[in-house]
């Protein structure tokens, strides 16, 4: 079942086995795939003068590996490959453009947890290239025996951004590491991993169990408040605590040690976004905030272009696409679309 809302995100619902639930999902989002599509073959050619062509048989090693190892994730591709039309390695290639662009991506996503006593707060701005933000879909999806999930995606990607009906709720940064490992699992196979989960101890313990293929930052959280900031390379796992205030907060850069990582400096406002996001959170003092008040810390324009709130302006060269904030305790988040401090569009998730 397909809904378009008002202004502009499609919403798409996704139900039965693995294919089936491909098939829906390439299905309804036809339009949207084949620009994502689009935009990172552009992507690719200006960054790393890679032609689509050459992205899909890079794609190539990753479908194996897919397929050996994660077969349902394999036949959920080629589900989302026939519905949409598209060659099957069109499908992996965006579910891997991590990987096959790892230590290129600029996107500087802002993430908080913060544990009250009535909430567990889940929170992120999500920043990329504005031309992908009319590619983004909110998809939820049923399965027998697994948890129902309702995230925010690029079109024909399997996971991103949300939670469950489980409690379980996860966030993404970025992070520019070099080496890369293509028999681990790719990072956004790693987010649907999570978002598949019973609690955050079991989703930690996949990811560790198959390894990461690269680089990046996954803020898991439950309804227990059990959290932690799992940064990863393709050959190191770390988990960030939460702190004496409750709270864990993460940008763009690894904040724990990682042996033998090669971190590329990228965003010079990463390490000012934490300790802004910081400052602000803080400044609470014990007092234990509203979900206005924590919506409202996603609004921040400190430190522009880069800022928690950020707009694609030089040096800057993404903008905050949506914002999210989860209570895991409470199973319900609200969406906003576009930059949170000028809302283009608002909605909620829930499992109540």
């Amino acid at each position: 079942m397909t809904t378009l809302s008002q202004n502009m995100i499609k919403k798409i619902e996704c139900r039965g086995t693995p294919y089936e639930v491909g098939f829906i999902h390439g299905s309804a989002a036809t339009e949207e795939i084949e620009r994502c599509i689009n935009f990172y073959a552009g992507f690719f050619l200006e960054k790393s003068k890679q032609s689509w062509p050459q992205v899909k048989e890079t794609a190539k090693s990753f479908d194996l590996e897919i397929r050996a190892k994660w077969p349902r994730f394999h036949q959920e591709l080629q589900g989302i490959a026939d519905g949409s039309k598209r060659d099957l390695l069109d499908i992996v290639a965006i579910n891997v453009r991590t990987e096959i662009a790892f230590g290129l991506f600029s996107d500087g996503c802002t993430s908080l947890f913060w544990h009250t006593s009535n909430h567990e707060f889940l929170a992120q701005n999500w920043d990329w290239v504005e031309a992908q933000k009319q590619n983004l879909i909110a998809l939820s999806i049923y399965q027998d025996s697994l948890p129902t999930i309702k995230m925010i995606t690029e079109a024909g990607i399997v996971g991103k951004i949300g939670f469950n009906s489980a409690g379980v709720g996860v966030c993404l940064n970025a992070i520019r590491a070099k080496r890369l490992d293509a028999s681990r699992m790719p990072v956004h196979l790693g987010l649907r991993t999570v978002l598949k989960s019973s609690s955050t101890k079991e989703a930690v313990a996949k990811l560790t169990e198959a390894g990461m293929a690269a680089s990046a930052h996954m803020l898991i959280v439950d309804g227990s408040g059990d959290a932690t900031g799992l940064e990863f390379t393709s050959s190191t796992f770390a988990e960030l605590p939460v702190n004496a205030q409750g709270r864990i907060i993460h940008t763009n850069h690894l904040i724990l040690p990682h042996e033998g990582a090669h971190e590329v400096p990228w965003l010079k406002d990463s390490v000012e976004r934490v300790e802004r996001m910081a400052y602000l959170t803080d400044k609470f003092e014990g007092k234990e905030p509203t979900w206005p008040e924590v919506s409202r810390l996603f609004e921040d324009r400190d430190g522009l272009p880069g800022a928690i709130c950020r707009s694609q302006e030089l040096p800057s060269t993404s903008a905050t696409l949506f914002n999210i904030v989860m209570d895991l305790k409470g199973k319900h988040a609200v969406v906003r679309m576009g930059k949170p401090c000028d809302v283009e569009e608002s909605f909620k998730l829930s499992f109540e």
